[in-house]
């Protein structure tokens, strides 16, 4: 009836052209399945995400793969049944493979590998991924196991390199146990996957170990010909690994396959920070069923922006007298004792031994050493603090009596305690914590145990800011990682906090705080000395319960946190 529209319609221009030809299409289409598949991600995997669907009929060239990116999932626009599965299970299929490297996977430093290794280690890193899926929901091996290929081991003929093969078969083996196959790498492989997974299996060092081991022991000049075999050597269901690997370029183009990584946006949470640090997922504690409830906390971390350190300057200016007289208690803790350190290039002091050696050499035409440096560094403390400051939103309020926020506070006792444990060269850390239900745990670093106290960590603490709630447990363990880390033989994560953990998504008081000591004797379990400072006068109701009887205190007077807190670490550390 309308003639004159028909170069529209047949252009695709309107919406019948459209319907028309999305009704011509076969397959299962993601259109007609999207609110099913939104649900799956959201009900099976505790994910909220996008959904890019690509289309493979006008990109036989590239072949797209089902990736993980910024901008979410991209998964094809149609499955076919094939395989004996169905279109729909066929995208359940890929999205829980895409979903576990979204929850368990750490990307991996490219620059760091080769491209065989690359290979290699994708392989392992998929299969342990999938393990932790199907312990969740074991049908998922069954459905992987009818769309992964099975090759055969004598299928690549001579000519053609057979990485891609061998690690197929490999593939298959780590995920059905009754693999079949005879050959001994395959069988010796699967068998130390299978050791390494039993062990650990959130260890993520067990596909760049295991990668790395089976290149070395599996490399033939044969896998760098020109022709590679591909049959029975790609798995439909699994993406293009982009998400496993951070690459040192840095590129602005949207496009670029690099400015992928890092890939964690595409899991929403609201103003969740993202410096390219990929989200950790931790248990928590249930004390009524007496079990923990794995992977239930995404931590997001960032590191803190900066704002103007001389408002740190300011603050330690203000707080002078009190300065003082912790430097003469500083100086009295002081490690007496120097340690030599030799063989340096730029040093405090030229080393004689060294300049003497370096002489003999010039004089034989040999090129010396330029090694002929030396320092000293204090040497009888053995000690590592990380402070962890609860950011809540109750930390905004002032104090009572007074016109200074407890955030204030907070900055002006961090300055001076920071102050003091670099005099006295304890290796420390700062970071802070808030929350948003489980989904959304921030935290934030101010400075590494590998920074020195200076400008750039007094920037971000001017920058502290407070909102949210306080799910301690997840921060707690979350910190203990940092100091897991150390070798120091006291290792002290102080606890600065104004009230009891609490989130919005629990209703039971009691259920945060369980977990919360359920993480405190996780970290003494490991040899941590969790201590809290309190600035709740009704803390005496909880706090026991959480940290010990010797584990905690409660600072009545809250104007007086600029001097108590550095006291107390050095009470702590004498």
């Amino acid at each position: 009836s309308q003639p004159w529209r028909l170069p529209d319609y047949f252009g695709l221009q309107t919406a019948d052209s459209h319907a028309a030809l999305q009704r011509e299409r076969s397959g299962t289409l993601y259109i007609d399945n999207e609110r099913r598949l939104r649900m799956y991600l959201r009900s099976f995997w505790g994910l909220e995400a996008d959904f890019r669907p690509y289309s493979e009929v006008f990109d036989q060239m590239r072949k797209p793969r089902p990736h993980l990116d910024r901008l979410g999932l991209h998964i094809p626009d149609v499955y076919e049944d094939a395989f004996g599965v169905s279109g729909l299970d066929r995208y359940r299929a890929a999205i829980a493979h895409l979903a576990a490297h979204a929850k368990w996977t750490r990307p991996f430093l490219a620059d760091n590998f080769s491209p065989f290794q690359h290979l290699a280690i994708e392989i392992f890193e998929d299969a342990r991924v999938e393990w932790l899926a199907m312990a969740h929901y074991p049908g998922l091996r069954r459905l992987w196991l009818k769309m992964h290929p099975h090759p055969e081991p004598d299928a690549c003929p001579e000519g053609y390199s057979c990485i891609r093969h061998r690690l197929a078969m490999l593939s298959y083996a780590l995920l059905n146990p009754d693999h079949g196959y005879d050959d001994e790498m395959v069988r010796k492989y699967a068998t130390l996957f299978a050791e390494r997974m039993a062990e650990d299996p959130h260890d993520t060092k067990i596909a760049p170990e295991l990668g790395v081991k089976w290149l070395t022991e599996n490399y033939t000049h044969d896998f760098r010909q020109p022709k590679i075999w591909f049959e029975d050597t790609e798995v439909p269901y699994r993406d293009d690994n982009r998400y496993l690997w951070i690459f040192l370029e840095d590129t602005e183009d949207e496009d670029d396959f690099h400015s992928d990584h890092g890939a964690r946006d595409h899991m929403r949470g609201p103003a969740a920070p993202d410096d390219g640090i990929p989200p950790r997922h931790y248990p928590e504690w249930d004390y009524q069923a007496l079990t923990y409830r794995p992977d239930w906390v995404t931590v997001f971390e960032r590191i803190q922006p900066a704002a103007d350190p001389g408002l740190i300057d300011q603050l330690l200016k203000k707080h002078e007298l009190l300065a003082r007289r912790l430097k003469k208690v500083v100086d009295l803790l002081k490690p007496q004792l120097r340690r030599r350190i030799r063989y340096q290039e730029q040093g405090d002091e030229l080393d004689v031994d060294m300049l003497i050696r370096a002489a003999i050499d010039l004089r034989m035409n040999v090129a010396p050493d330029p090694r002929v440096f030396q320092s000293y560094e204090q040497h009888g403390r053995d000690i590592a603090m990380l402070l962890l400051i609860d950011l809540s939103e109750s930390v905004k309020e002032k104090i009572p009596g007074g016109d200074i926020t407890l955030l204030q506070l907070a900055q002006e006792s961090t300055a001076l305690l920071s102050e003091a444990v670099h005099a006295l060269g304890d290796p420390s850390a700062i970071a802070g914590f808030h929350s948003n239900t489980r989904f959304e745990v921030r935290y934030a670093h101010f400075k590494g145990f590998a920074e020195p106290w200076g400008e750039e960590v007094k920037a971000r603490l001017a920058a502290m800011e407070a909102g949210l709630s306080t799910r301690m447990g997840a921060a707690l363990r979350r910190a203990g990682e940092d100091l897991r880390q150390r070798r120091e033989e006291k290792r002290i994560l102080m606890v600065l906090t104004d009230g009891a953990p609490h989130d919005i998504d629990v209703p039971d008081p009691q259920y945060l705080r369980e977990d919360a000591r359920k993480a405190v004797i996780e970290l003494q379990s490991e040899g941590i000395s969790p201590f809290c400072i309190s600035l709740d006068p009704k803390a005496d109701e909880y706090v026991t319960d959480i940290f010990g009887q010797t584990g905690y205190t409660v600072i009545d007077h809250i104007e007086r946190l600029p001097e108590r807190l550095p006291a107390l670490f050095l009470n702590l550390t004498r």
